[in-house]
C-alpha cells in the first residue's frame, strides 16, 4: 500500500506525461499539488510484483488529468488501485493463458466496488505512446467520473449540464454507428457500448487533442465543455 508520494515526482512527470509537460510552471505546481493529494488520499497496491514510484506517478496523474480544471475533486468511489505486472483475464488471473489476458484496466464492482485493477504494462504503454490514442488509466479514470452519479451509461452528468443529455446521447449514437460500420479512427470499443465510447472518446480527448478537434469537432466540443 502507498500514500506516500513519489520525491521525485516532478521529475517522472515531466519525462512520462506529455500533458504535464505542456502545462506553464505555475499549473505543473498545481498538479503536482493535486497527485499528492490524490495519493495521500487513496491506497494503491502492488500484486505479484514491486510498486514503484514511476507506478504511483502515473495512476496519480490518470487520475488528475481529466478533472485537472476543476478546482476540487475527489474520488469518492475509489479507496484501491490495484496494479498487476501485465494484462489479466475476467477473474483477475494475470497468470492466465496470454489469449485469455485481455483486460489492461478494469473499475470493480460487487466485492470489488471502490477498486480499480490496471496493469502495469497497459498503464505504461497509455503515457509512453500517444499517437494510438489509447491511454488505460484515464480510460478507467473516465469510468470512475461516468459512475458517480450512480450508474456507468456513458454520460457524466457530474460533469454534463442536463440540457445538453439528449444532445450527447444523439451524438453518441452517431459517432457509435460510424465506429460500427468502419468509418471512424475512434476504437472499436467505443462502439460497443455507450460507456466504452465516453471512455474511449476521453483518451482520445486528452492524447490528441488538436486531432480530435480537426476530425471531430462536436465531439471535442462536448467533452471540451465537460471536462473544463
Amino acid at each position: 500500500m502507498s500514500a506516500i508520494p513519489p520525491t521525485n515526482l516532478h521529475d517522472i512527470l515531466l519525462k512520462e506525461v506529455q500533458y504535464y509537460k505542456e502545462l506553464a510552471a505555475a499549473e505543473q505546481e498545481r498538479f503536482v499539488t493535486r497527485v499528492n493529494a490524490f495519493l495521500s488520499d487513496v491506497f494503491i497496491e502492488a500484486v505479484q510484483t514491486e510498486l514503484n514510484d514511476k507506478d504511483r506517478a502515473l495512476v496519480a496523474a490518470s487520475a488528475v488529468i481529466p478533472v485537472f480544471k476543476f478546482k476540487e475533486w475527489h474520488y469518492a468511489n475509489l479507496r484501491t488501485v490495484l496494479i498487476y505486472p501485465n494484462n489479466f483475464d475476467g477473474n483477475l488471473d494475470p497468470n492466465a493463458r496470454a489469449r485469455h489476458r485481455t483486460l489492461g484496466g478494469l473499475v470493480g464492482s460487487g466485492r470489488f466496488e471502490n477498486q480499480m485493477v490496471l496493469s502495469r504494462e497497459s498503464l505504461y504503454h497509455g503515457f509512453k505512446n500517444n499517437s494510438d490514442k489509447l491511454n488505460t488509466g484515464i480510460h478507467e479514470f473516465a469510468h470512475l467520473i461516468d459512475k458517480l452519479d450512480g450508474s456507468v451509461d456513458g454520460v457524466p452528468a457530474v460533469l454534463m449540464n442536463h440540457k445538453y443529455t439528449i444532445l450527447w446521447l444523439e451524438l453518441i449514437h452517431k459517432k457509435m454507428e460510424a465506429i460500427n460500420n468502419d468509418k471512424s479512427d475512434l476504437r472499436s470499443y467505443g462502439g460497443t457500448s455507450r460507456a466504452e465510447f465516453f471512455a474511449v472518446a476521453s483518451e482520445y480527448f486528452f492524447s490528441r487533442p488538436k486531432l480530435m478537434k480537426r476530425k471531430h469537432p462536436e465531439l471535442y466540443k462536448m467533452l471540451r465543455m465537460c471536462f473544463g
